[in-house]
């Protein structure tokens, strides 16, 4: 039997959750804070678990607005439900029952519920959810294309720190020089495919997307960023080459002196830069860039199909095929090298790599 103080209790727990979501949302709203980072801090900070916008979409978003509706009534305009929250319920996106709250939740068509890269069709739209390496997307592209249903298909990611970071590094320790080149070569196949495709791609950038992330980022027709996404490709730090088309992408989207310093630095850049260097196409707050996405994706659904197959084929740059061949080539042999080897174990091993040249 429940006693007066565990009432107590429960009701002062439910009042300090309402009040830190409305806090959350005011700081949001005000642009002081990406949703990342709230949730984050409040985690970290204040111990918050799970953090107001996880917490919120876990319940639901309109049980938690009919709470605080009658918390404004009980205690005052303290707890008066944000805008963004009312604008959230409105549009449908009641967390993660419907796919969509503050974040979106994958909801794979059956069959692909335990895939690596989860398929989620809604129409002519496809959403294409990666828990793993991107070279896993392979089998779904073949799915997505496979009946000419699809129109256009979303790259997305459910984990709030991460879009993509490529290849599983610690499988590169047991790979020869031949597994290497058939990764590289897969990979680039699907790319390829993806770019001479009827099917538009787009990028949803939520957070990090290096290596391999952002070769696949780079390879969609548009990459639409969150306010907090950041791009690089750090594969100089493990005495490698991009090997999935970042030595040739990223020079024709940012220019070729910024792709070598990119390149050869091996820092991310923020989503700011990545826009004014011509590496995303829009950037938008994170809570509006899954909304973004889709209704880009839904209104090049509707455009004739054989028309954007051929915009798409004679847009591309003539020489990329010729420069991914040399790119190939340019990874095996760094692939094989002791540096390499040194690279990957000292990331690993969490320590600085000493490179030798050799």
């Amino acid at each position: 039997m429940s006693t007066g103080a565990d009432i107590d209790t429960a009701a002062l727990l439910d009042r300090f959750t309402l009040k830190a979501l409305v806090e959350s949302c005011l700081v949001l709203e005000e642009g002081l804070a990406s949703l990342r980072d709230i949730d984050l801090g409040m985690m970290a900070g204040a111990g918050i678990v799970p953090p107001p916008f996880a917490r919120a979409d876990r319940v639901g978003l309109d049980e938690v607005l009919a709470k605080l509706e009658h918390a404004a009534r009980e205690w005052g305009e303290n707890f008066e439900p944000p805008t963004i929250l009312r604008r959230l319920v409105a549009q449908g996106r009641l967390g993660v029952k419907a796919g969509q709250g503050f974040f979106p939740y994958a909801r794979a068509d059956a069959g692909w519920e335990e895939s690596p890269v989860k398929l989620e069709t809604r129409g002519a739209v496809a959403i294409a959810w990666l828990d793993r390496p991107p070279a896993n997307s392979i089998s779904l592209w073949d799915a997505v294309t496979r009946d000419g249903s699809v129109r256009a298909l979303v790259f997305a990611s459910t984990n709030p720190m991460l879009f993509c970071a490529g290849a599983d590094i610690k499988a590169f320790t047991t790979m020869d020089a031949v597994g290497g080149k058939e990764l590289v070569d897969q990979m680039h196949a699907l790319l390829m495919r993806m770019e001479s495709s009827s099917v538009v791609t787009i990028a949803a950038v939520n957070a990090l997307a290096v290596g391999g992330g952002c070769e696949l980022a780079m390879a969609c027709d548009f990459r639409i960023a969150a306010e907090s996404a950041l791009f690089g490709q750090p594969e100089i730090t493990l005495g490698l080459i991009p090997g999935f088309g970042g030595t040739q992408r990223l020079p024709r989207l940012v220019g070729a002196a910024k792709a070598l310093e990119l390149n050869l630095i091996g820092d991310p850049i923020a989503a700011d830069e990545a826009y004014e260097l011509g590496l995303a196409t829009r950037v938008v707050p994170d809570h509006e860039l899954f909304d973004t996405a889709l209704a880009w994706a839904r209104k090049f659904a509707g455009q004739a199909p054989l028309a954007i197959e051929q915009i798409k084929r004679v847009s591309a740059g003539r020489d990329l095929a010729a420069g991914i061949e040399a790119e190939k080539q340019g990874f095996a042999t760094v692939f094989a090298s002791q540096d390499a080897h040194e690279g990957i174990s000292a990331f690993l091993q969490k320590r600085t790599a000493r490179f030798s040249g050799t």
